[in-house]
């Protein structure tokens, strides 16, 4: 069985040398795909080239721009050559050394393993906000076992023909996965600290993934805006109702001034609030529509031994 390792990187110049090493002594002989991201600094890309140069199993990857995370690790998915695929951060907290219990957990009927960790990575925000994530991948989006999702993970390489029609910016990997099987699983792994460097995987860079996972993969918001336009207009039936009720009760009173700014208040949120989900949804096709590419590549450095098997 061979292997594709696919790591995204980001400001990691420190990190990558004793990443590939550790690579190198955990699966001699097999693929390492290191993908760039242009705005993560030249240090970067200067460190990921070198390697490649140097290790005849290591491919480094440029893009063009910064795409952020999942866009990236896509172009290392297209790339990668081997029959399972195997995607890690460059940041150390993913040990090369629990590889082989992935891929152990690969068996005939098994075509995707998560890592679990044996304890909480982060803080009690962004552990709340991931929870957060997990749940709408299980119920807007549809995406059995979501709460073993992580950036970790062994898969068989067939799965990333699910993701070949996927196209412009709001990537999510683990959506497009699931679109290909149900034969997943998960394994308890020790991780990592981090040796250097902060995670540039904020909350708020997780909110806004969890947006674009939302509003790309999921109608969910079309039909919470639905319903709030039923809950709206029982809110206007049982106005019209009172008012009904006080002519009938001969009360003479003219109707508030309050009552009246606060239907209109009210109606004019939802009104508002629709208006910028389907604003949402029509961005997204507008871009798509557009032919954004979802990464450009500026130049790829690959070892003998690679190019010459291309």
């Amino acid at each position: 069985m061979r292997i594709s390792v696919v790591v995204p990187c980001y400001r990691s110049a420190d990190t990558l040398p004793a990443l590939v090493s550790q690579l190198g002594d955990v699966l001699d002989g097999h693929e390492v795909v290191l993908v760039v991201d242009d705005d993560g600094g030249i240090e970067t890309w200067a460190t990921a080239a070198a390697l490649a140069v140097a290790r005849p199993e290591v491919r480094a990857i440029r893009l063009a721009r910064n795409v952020g995370q999942h866009a990236a690790l896509l172009a290392g998915l297209r790339a990668a050559r081997h029959e399972v695929i195997v995607t890690m951060d460059d940041d150390l907290q993913h040990p090369p050394a629990e590889i082989p219990a992935l891929l152990a957990a690969l068996t005939d009927d098994v075509d995707l393993v998560y890592a679990l960790p044996e304890a909480e990575e982060h803080g009690l925000l962004r552990n709340t906000a991931s929870r957060l994530v997990k749940a709408g991948l299980a119920g807007a989006m549809g995406v059995r076992n979501a709460r073993l999702v992580g950036a970790f993970r062994a898969f068989r390489a067939f799965l990333v023909r699910g993701l070949d029609g996927v196209h412009g910016p709001g990537t999510a990997i683990d959506v497009g996965l699931s679109w290909g099987t149900t034969r997943v699983t998960g394994v308890r792994v020790r991780l990592a600290p981090r040796t250097a460097g902060r995670s540039g995987y904020t909350l708020g860079r997780l909110l806004r993934h969890a947006a674009d996972m939302t509003f790309g993969y999921s109608t969910a918001p079309l039909r919470l805006v639905t319903y709030a336009g039923f809950l709206v207009g029982l809110g206007g039936f049982a106005l019209v109702a009172r008012l009904i009720w006080a002519y009938a009760s001969g009360e003479t009173r003219i109707a508030g001034f309050t009552t009246i700014a606060s239907m209109v208040a009210f109606s004019s949120s939802a009104v508002m609030i629709a208006v910028g989900v389907l604003g949402e949804y029509i961005g997204r096709i507008h871009t798509t529509g557009s032919g954004r590419p979802g990464y450009v590549i500026r130049e790829q450095v690959e070892g003998p031994v690679h190019a010459s098997s291309r």
